[in-house]
C-alpha cells in the first residue's frame, strides 16, 4: 500500500471520530482544570474561617480587638495549612465523601485545639473569650463539611461529563506504548483520556493502536500540542533510545505540556513509582521507603503527644486492672513478649497477664480458643475488651511502637499450619515501619484469630494499604474507629 493511499485512510479514520477531529469535541462542555478546583477550595475555606471568626465575635459582642484580629487571622492560616496537610486537596479525598469529611474533621479539630491553646496561654479566661472561640469553630466546622458535601457533588457530576479527566497523548505505538495504553484503558476513563497516539512509523502501523488512532507523527503532536488541551504527552519508547528521545524532548520542551517517560516493559510492572535523585542524579524510585524524612518527624510526634495523653488520662484505669489482676491469679501484672518490629527486630511488647502465669505461652504456640482454660477470669474481660494492651503506649513512649501500625504478631503465630512469613510472600514488608497498638486491618474486622490462611492475607493486605497511604488524618480516623468500636469488637463505620 503506498504512503498517499495510508494517509488518505487514516484521514478518513479521523474524520470519523469526533473526540480527535479538529472540529468539535466530544467532550461538549469545557475542561476544568484540577489546580483551578483545589485553588478555589483553598480560598473557600480560608474565607470562611475568617468570616466565622469575626461572626463568632460579632455574635458574642467581644468586640474586633489587636488580639481577637490576630487570633482569628492565625487560626485561618493554620486551618488551611492544616487541611492542605491533612491532603483533603488531593483528588481522591474530594472524590470519596468519606474521606473528605474524615480528614476535615481531623485538621479542624487539630487546629480548634492549638487555637485554643495558644489563646489561654496569651490572654487567659477572660469575660467570653472561650464562648466566642466555641462558636467560631462550631460555625467553621459546620461550613467546612458542608462545603465537602457540595464540592464531592459538583466533582463527581464534572469528573462523569470528562471534564476533570487529565488529557494525554502517548507518542510510540511499539510493544511499549501497547502496554501503556493497555493499562491506562484499564483505568476509569473519568480520570484519564488519551487523545490519540503518535509515531513517525506512519507507513507501517495500522491507523488505531489499542483502540485509540494514530493521529500522526512528531510534528502533529507539536502542533495539536498547541493547538489542543493536552496536558501530558508520554513518550513511551525504549530508553536505549535516548538520542531520539532527546530529539522529541527538544521539540515539546517549547509547547506548554508535561512531558513524561514510560518506563520499559519491566518498569510498568512495578506500578506506581517515581523520581528520586541520588548525588543530583535522577532516578527511578521503583520502591520508596516509608514515613522518610518530614512524614516520619511528624509521626514520631504524633505518637508521643498521643501516647502520653492516653497514659495520662488511663493511669487510674491502668492501676485498677493492676490491682485485679493481682487479686485474681498469683503472678506478675505485666506479661512480656517477643514481637517483630520496624526492620525485623525483635522487641518486648508489654499487655496485661490474661493466663495463668503457669501457663502463659511466650511464643504463642497454641492459638486461644473459646473457653480456653488457660485464661483467667479478668484475663476473659480484658481480652475481650482490648483492655489487656493498654501496656503498649508504654512500648510507644520507648520509641519502638507506633499508636497506629501494622498489628505486631507473635513469632510463632500460624495461619493454616503455616508461619505467617511462609503463608504470605509478603509479610515481612509490614516491617518497613514501627508496629501499632491499632491499625488498618483491625479496623476493616481483620482481627483476632488466623484459622486460615485467607485471613492473615487480607490482614497484610491492609497492613500494606496503610504503610502506602499514611497520612495524620488517616491516623486520626483509624483511632476514632478504634475507640467507637474497638471495646465492643464490631467496627464503628
Amino acid at each position: 500500500m503506498s504512503k498517499a493511499v495510508s494517509r488518505s485512510i487514516r484521514r478518513a479514520a479521523i474524520a470519523d471520530l469526533p473526540s480527535v477531529a479538529g472540529g468539535r469535541s466530544a467532550v461538549a462542555k469545557s475542561p476544568i482544570a484540577l489546580p483551578v478546583v483545589t485553588g478555589v477550595l483553598r480560598a473557600i475555606d480560608g474565607a470562611g474561617a475568617l468570616a466565622a471568626g469575626l461572626s463568632a465575635l460579632w455574635w458574642s459582642r467581644v468586640g474586633v480587638g489587636p488580639h481577637e484580629a490576630t487570633t482569628v487571622l492565625l487560626g485561618s492560616v493554620l486551618a488551611m495549612n492544616l487541611l492542605h496537610f491533612a491532603g483533603v486537596y488531593r483528588r481522591e479525598s474530594i472524590a470519596q465523601l468519606n474521606a473528605a469529611l474524615s480528614r476535615c474533621l481531623a485538621a479542624t479539630l487539630l487546629t480548634a485545639c492549638c487555637v485554643v491553646a495558644v489563646h489561654l496561654a496569651t490572654a487567659g479566661w477572660h469575660g467570653r473569650s472561650p464562648l466566642w472561640l466555641q462558636a467560631w469553630f462550631a460555625t467553621y466546622l459546620f461550613f467546612v463539611l458542608f462545603s465537602r458535601v457540595v464540592a464531592t457533588v459538583l466533582f463527581r457530576h464534572w469528573r462523569a461529563q470528562g471534564r476533570l479527566g487529565q488529557v494525554v497523548a502517548v507518542f510510540g505505538a511499539g510493544p511499549i506504548g501497547q502496554a501503556l495504553l493497555r493499562q491506562l484503558n484499564a483505568q476509569s476513563a473519568a480520570d484519564v483520556r488519551v487523545v490519540g497516539v503518535y509515531d513517525d512509523r506512519l507507513s507501517r502501523l495500522p491507523t488505531r493502536c489499542m483502540g485509540h488512532p494514530i493521529l500522526g507523527n512528531l510534528d502533529t503532536l507539536v502542533g495539536d500540542v498547541r493547538a489542543r488541551r493536552i496536558d501530558t504527552v508520554i513518550v513511551a519508547l525504549p530508553l536505549t533510545a535516548d538520542r531520539r528521545i532527546g530529539d522529541i524532548l527538544r521539540k515539546l520542551r517549547n509547547a506548554p505540556v508535561q512531558v513524561a517517560l514510560c518506563p520499559d516493559l519491566a518498569g510498568l510492572r512495578l506500578g506506581a513509582i517515581r523520581a528520586c535523585q541520588a548525588g543530583g542524579v535522577g532516578l527511578i524510585s521503583a520502591v520508596p521507603q516509608p514515613l522518610s524524612g518530614w512524614p516520619g518527624v511528624v509521626k514520631a510526634i504524633e505518637d508521643r503527644v498521643l501516647a502520653a495523653l492516653i497514659l495520662l488520662l488511663i493511669a487510674p484505669l491502668m492501676a485498677a486492672i493492676a490491682l485485679a489482676i493481682r487479686l485474681d491469679s498469683p503472678g506478675p501484672v505485666l506479661f512480656r513478649q517477643k514481637r517483630y518490629g520496624y526492620n525485623n527486630r525483635l522487641i518486648d511488647v508489654y499487655k496485661f497477664r490474661t493466663m495463668h502465669h503457669h501457663a502463659e505461652d511466650t511464643n504463642a504456640e497454641q492459638l486461644t480458643r473459646r473457653n480456653d482454660p488457660r485464661i483467667t477470669r479478668i484475663g476473659a474481660f480484658l481480652r475481650r475488651t482490648s483492655l489487656d494492651e493498654l501496656p503498649r503506649f508504654i512500648n510507644v513512649l520507648r520509641g519502638e511502637m507506633s499508636v497506629v501500625g501494622p498489628r505486631p504478631h507473635a513469632l510463632a503465630a500460624k495461619a493454616g499450619g503455616l508461619l505467617y512469613p511462609e503463608a504470605v510472600r509478603d509479610y515481612h514488608a509490614r516491617h518497613r515501619v514501627k508496629p501499632g497498638i491499632t491499625g488498618w486491618a483491625q479496623v476493616n474486622g481483620w482481627r483476632g484469630e488466623t484459622e486460615t490462611v485467607e485471613q492473615i492475607e487480607r490482614r497484610v493486605e491492609h497492613d500494606l494499604f496503610y504503610i502506602d497511604h499514611w497520612s495524620v488524618a488517616l491516623d486520626l480516623r483509624i483511632v476514632l474507629r478504634t475507640i467507637l468500636g474497638g471495646f465492643t469488637g464490631r467496627n464503628a463505620f
